[in-house]
């Protein structure tokens, strides 16, 4: 089966794009192969995320792959920072679009063995194939060029799922969207991006980038008062303020199949009672729980 994914792109060019772009984001394409893929966040200067995309290196450029209406506040950052550097930042959304594959269903062309990630010819349409866990389980990302889409589903075959389907599989597995669960302005560590999270994003080892001190700060004291956390409760309000006792000790992301995934404060434990919005939930472990799908 496979879902559309909203979604906005960039493509950097020119022989500094590399160089660049590792000085901007918080993990290490230089140190990936190529072709390779990289999942990373963009952040300010206090260290709180602006932006969340998966970093394709190709041999002739960047891939950004970012959430829906992404692509054009962060090419403007982008080109706010190159002063002498070569490259160049294009806006690609227009002209691509991306499904995930997931739920176990193969995609002719991809080599199981290969890299994370892969071009190869479907329907007759050269597509970029990225290695990515959306749903507690490894699946695909297709990205191929709008006008071609009809060739590309024709051979992909399979069911189309609707993202709110995707969605409930991804909180059950305890795996965070930053944009769609409204966790942007948030620490990479509060939210499931840190190494060792379901989301890895950051590399402590690589160079200097915006918001690095921050981030080298975080590691040295492990002082974050907030982690990803899972709810459960009916109804739960959207991206909405999680309390207790009155006192504000979280926020709640996207509600989906009867659970939420928050940044939550540290010493709240499995079991404890809270409030979304004012609706009833309880905390449980972010463990992923088991699936349906």
């Amino acid at each position: 089966m496979w879902t559309r994914i909203p979604s906005s792109a960039l493509r950097l060019t020119g022989a500094d794009r590399v160089d660049f772009v590792q000085g901007q984001m918080t993990n290490d394409l230089r140190g990936a192969p190529t072709p390779g893929l990289v999942a990373c966040t963009f952040l300010n200067v206090r260290g709180q995320i602006e932006f969340f995309a998966r970093a394709y290196k190709r041999p002739g450029d960047v891939y950004l792959h970012l959430d829906a209406g992404q692509a054009g506040d962060l090419a403007a950052r982008l080109r706010r920072y190159i002063i002498f550097d070569q490259v160049e930042v294009q806006d690609v959304t227009e002209d691509l679009r991306t499904v995930h594959v997931w739920g176990g269903q193969s995609v002719p062309g991809w080599n199981a063995e290969g890299g994370d990630a892969q071009t190869f010819e479907l329907g007759g349409a050269t597509v970029l194939a990225g290695r990515v866990n959306r749903t507690g389980e490894s699946g695909t990302d297709l990205h191929y060029l709008a006008r071609q889409e009809a060739e590309v589903l024709a051979v992909l075959g399979g069911e189309e799922v609707p993202l709110a389907r995707l969605d409930a599989a991804r909180v059950q597995a305890g795996i965070p969207d930053v944009t769609r669960d409204g966790f942007v302005g948030t620490l990479p560590q509060e939210v499931g991006l840190d190494v060792g999270g379901p989301l890895p994003a950051i590399s402590y080892r690589k160079g200097c980038y915006v918001g690095q001190e921050i981030m080298a700060r975080l590691e040295a004291r492990g002082n974050a008062r907030y982690h990803l956390a899972r709810l459960s409760g009916e109804g739960l309000p959207d991206r909405a303020e999680v309390t207790r006792g009155g006192k504000i000790v979280g926020q709640a992301g996207l509600h989906a199949g009867g659970l939420s995934l928050a940044r939550l404060r540290k010493e709240l434990v499995p079991g404890d009672a809270v409030e979304v919005g004012g609706v009833p939930a309880s905390v449980q472990p972010l463990a992923p729980l088991p699936s349906d799908a």
